[in-house]
């Protein structure tokens, strides 16, 4: 296995990239993009480049990057909705240095999932998507997730009363926040329809409400998809609730071939050694069936 640091551009501008390759490779490489918020290449706790490394011991090139405006590549940061001339010149790059892909897969987390779901559909080169706590906020979603999954839960466990009865606790405080919070969540939400656009390699307009977005790009994407969402992670539950109360997403799930995990004791960016190995595992299982 080789790490080769390598400078592209974007529209002019100077990127940064690490390729990861394999002595004896496969057609099929893998794309790391970058998510989690304002990070660089090597990921939160240094996930990318670790998962790099174990994906290209078993034998998939590896290209991870630094888009305009992170870590040591130049220009200005532009957040996840407008990374898609990023996305496509790294793989320009990726397949340029290794002629003999046949396939790209695109793997991301967080805001870098909601990113790829914006460009897998508009890149033939782009066979199969790993999708991580998806990001799909918006304010009435996280309402209703934060009453859902916190303020229900914490009520139900003998810590919070004990709290409460021994006067450590002051409730107005709470109250006002769970009142402030009902409201949101009462906040009427429309449901995503897929909007009728021509030609499939059109970009989606950012102007869109976000889930309405998302949802146009994933029905618009035909190859595989492997979706992993974590138990201890508030922005998991939101994206589970759209599922759950939205029929056109899961008219969606039914029509595309997903494969889903649920790792119930991960945190949001799988942390811990034993998280991080149980993702890269469930990564090559799937790479490796189809």
């Amino acid at each position: 296995m080789s790490e080769k640091a390598i400078s592209f551009e974007c529209h002019g501008t100077p990127l940064i990239g690490i390729l990861h390759k394999p002595e004896q490779a496969a057609r099929r490489g893998i794309l790391f993009v970058v998510g989690g918020g304002p990070q660089y290449r090597a990921g939160g706790h240094r996930q990318l480049t670790l998962w790099a490394r174990r994906l290209c011991n078993e034998g998939y090139p590896v290209f991870r990057f630094d888009y305009r405006g992170m870590g040591d590549s130049h220009g200005e940061f532009r957040g996840f909705l407008d990374v898609d001339d990023d996305i496509s010149v790294a793989i320009d790059q990726f397949v340029a240095e290794m002629p003999e892909l046949d396939e790209i897969i695109l793997w991301g987390e967080c805001d870098a999932s909601t990113a790829i779901i914006f460009y897998a559909y508009r890149d033939p080169r782009v066979k199969g998507v790993v999708l991580l706590n998806p990001w799909v906020r918006t304010e009435t979603g996280n309402a209703k997730t934060i009453l859902r999954f916190y303020y229900l839960e914490r009520i139900m466990q003998p810590s919070f009363w004990k709290k409460l009865f021994s006067g450590h606790f002051n409730p107005v405080t709470s109250i006002k926040s769970a009142i402030q919070l009902i409201r949101k969540a009462r906040t009427t939400s429309n449901e995503p329809t897929i909007e009728q656009m021509d030609g499939l390699t059109e970009a989606i307009p950012r102007s869109l409400p976000l889930t309405e977005s998302l949802l146009l790009g994933m029905s618009r994407f035909a190859g595989p998809v492997m979706l992993v969402l974590s138990g201890r992670d508030f922005i998991a539950r939101e994206f589970e609730e759209l599922i759950s109360n939205s029929p056109a997403w899961q008219e969606q799930f039914k029509q595309k071939i997903i494969t889903r995990h649920d790792i119930a004791e991960a945190d949001h960016t799988f942390s811990s050694a034993e998280q991080r190995t149980q993702v890269v595992d469930l990564g090559l299982n799937w790479l490796r069936s189809w």
